[in-house]
């Protein structure tokens, strides 16, 4: 098991450089820079080149890529060029809203698909049916849309839950989880789909095996069957599709926290795109890259937990 942990994590590190590189050079081509924002409208040429000077963008992006990345060896994801606040800071604020959002739809995703799953899987072809029809739907029902329409039934016309803003968990308990509700809500719903038609297939396998007809045939009840032996024998497809809905809620997370107004990374993330502020760009891709290999971490220790063989392995 330490093993395996330490093989993720050891490859997580080039990963990280990898993606760095990328984001680097990929927002070295959109058009246009910080120091032209900054300076405003009524800026001469000469200020643009003077702030350009100063904030180091008139260096090669070779150079700028080596100066964040000493940075990040000595334990600082450098300053925002538009606020000239810390990376670390900025991020620290909005990574608490982000992980919220992405774990209370993982969570709300996985537990509402396998109670659907399972129940499809004993009710017949017909459930089965109507589950292959939702899944389909739901992965095609785009989640800020179905983001829209909670905020139009349930904020506009019903005034039950607020349509943007975030509230603390600190500060008060239940703002903080009314001001989730929704868009978590909608960021879940393709992932519920998927986890019960992929519990009700994990669930048919395994009921279809020669095991669990001897513990039929032994007197076990129906009910330990399911949810003791065989739930535990399709639980390992389950986490690998959990875990792929964990790292593709984070891209979701950008829109949703657009459409509900929440501080998170993804908003960060798009408003420093806009004005080109590199560090930030920077910093919320290592974060996120990092959240990715940490829900890889927690799936391959959630195999280990399921199945002796992972451990032995």
């Amino acid at each position: 098991m330490k093993r395996i942990l330490m093989r993720r994590v050891l490859l997580s590190v080039p990963l990280l450089f990898v993606v760095s590189v990328v984001v680097f050079v990929l927002q070295s081509l959109i058009p246009g820079d910080a120091a032209s924002q900054l300076a405003g409208l009524q800026a001469t040429q000469e200020d643009v080149l003077r702030l350009r000077k100063q904030l180091d963008l008139d260096e090669p992006v070779w150079a700028q890529y080596w100066h964040w990345l000493d940075g990040v060896f000595h334990g600082s994801l450098g300053t925002s060029l538009t606020n000239r606040e810390p990376v670390t800071t900025a991020l620290a604020t909005r990574l608490p809203v982000t992980l919220s959002l992405v774990l209370g739809a993982t969570v709300l995703a996985t537990v509402l698909g396998v109670v659907l799953g399972v129940a499809a899987s004993r009710a017949g072809s017909l459930a089965g049916r109507l589950v292959d029809l939702l899944s389909v739907g739901g992965l095609a029902v785009p989640s800020f849309w179905l983001g829209l329409l909670l905020i139009s039934l349930l904020s506009v016309r019903l005034g039950l839950l607020p349509a943007t803003g975030y509230v603390k968990f600190a500060d008060s308990p239940d703002g903080w989880a009314r001001s989730l509700l929704l868009p978590v809500s909608a960021l879940a719903l393709g992932g519920v789909t998927a986890i019960a038609k992929q519990t009700r297939e994990a669930m048919l396998d395994v009921l279809g095996r020669p095991h669990i007809d001897n513990l039929r045939a032994n007197g076990v009840p129906e009910r330990r069957v399911v949810f003791k032996h065989a739930l535990r024998g399709a639980a390992i497809p389950i986490c690998t599709m959990s875990s792929i809905l964990l790292v593709g809620a984070l891209g979701g997370s950008v829109v949703i926290e657009q459409v509900f107004g929440l501080p998170g990374l993804g908003g960060l993330a798009v408003s420093a795109t806009g004005s080109k502020d590199i560090p930030v760009i920077q910093g919320v891709a290592v974060y996120f890259t990092l959240l990715v290999v940490a829900a890889n971490l927690l799936t391959d220790i959630a195999y280990a937990l399921i199945d002796p063989r992972v451990r032995a392995s």
